[in-house]
């Protein structure tokens, strides 16, 4: 690979470095006091994939510490947005359940940037995003099973 070609990998990842960045501030500055993104993440994880998972696979799946994943998970049941249940199968294992509360709120989360994505709709049109979207799908993918692969 030329050393303008690595540049711009290197570029590209750069931007999307910035761009989590941003949009995690923006985010985090319409979320309740005491809330952060990553709690939204979990929230916001169990409603794409579906509840029922472990604390263990729901750390896995954001690439971080179980210990850490423990105290976002302690955050949003002190709230009432998950419920924490013994395994049934497994009487040592837990499974973590998102509740009517946590459904509400991450509707609620996600309704409240609306100002913020109408003032990035007047400067990123709409039929720009659906161009962008497809690869950044592709990247993405790629990168979640190279993890996999590689770890």
């Amino acid at each position: 690979m030329s050393d303008t070609a690595m540049f711009d990998y290197f570029r590209l990842f750069n931007e999307i470095g910035i761009i989590e960045q941003l949009s995690r501030n923006m985010f985090e500055a319409r979320l309740p006091p005491g809330f952060v993104l990553a709690q939204f993440s979990v929230l916001n994880h169990l409603v794409r994939v579906g509840d029922g998972r472990t604390p263990l696979a729901i750390a896995q799946a954001f690439q971080v510490p179980k210990t850490s994943m423990t105290h976002s998970l302690a955050v949003l049941e002190r709230a009432g947005l998950i419920e924490i249940r013994k395994n049934p199968k497994d009487g040592r294992s837990k499974l973590v359940f998102i509740t009517d509360a946590g459904r509400k709120f991450r509707q609620e989360a996600i309704d409240s940037i609306a100002p913020d994505l109408t003032r990035v709709a007047a400067a990123l049109p709409h039929d720009q995003v659906e161009r962008l979207l497809p690869d950044l799908e592709v990247l993405r993918k790629f990168l979640d099973r190279d993890r996999d692969v590689s770890a």
